[in-house]
């Protein structure tokens, strides 16, 4: 007040009218209860306006995402090969190959993981997530 010569007034006051900008408006008790009555009844509206929003975001933003996923489908007996991640055993320095095999399809489970096979016949007990694996053309 000593600066500006009125009251400051927060954003959130002007919204949800407090006790003192009641008093300054001049409103009286029966037009501030209608008033505030009507805030109330368009809460619900207001509520369900961001739900909708906030769905509507999402379904844009996966629908950007799955444009650019590509299915991979695998079959028993399909050649692949299995990507080296950083933290295995075999992956020895920039120069070191970033794929593994060829392997053989065993299995396909479901979630999209395969159970994967050694071209000896020595069965994989881990499922790997189709997503870490890619087909081996001869």
């Amino acid at each position: 007040m000593l600066v500006y010569g009125s009251e400051a007034v927060i954003p959130v006051e002007v919204e949800i009218p407090s006790l003192r900008i009641i008093q300054e408006v001049g409103l009286d008790d029966a037009e501030w209860i209608r008033s505030r009555i009507e805030q109330l009844m368009l809460i619900d509206e207001k509520r369900m306006d961001a739900v909708y929003h906030g769905q509507l975001y999402q379904n844009r933003m996966a629908k950007a995402f799955n444009k650019k996923v590509k299915p991979r489908q695998f079959t028993p007996g399909q050649l692949v090969l299995k990507k080296t991640f950083p933290h295995q055993g075999e992956a020895k320095g920039k120069f070191a190959p970033n794929w593994q095999g060829p392997y053989m399809v065993h299995r396909v489970l479901s979630g999209r993981a395969v159970i994967l096979a050694e071209m000896d016949g020595t069965v994989s007990t881990k499922p790997i997530n189709s997503d870490s694996i890619k087909k081996y053309y001869i």
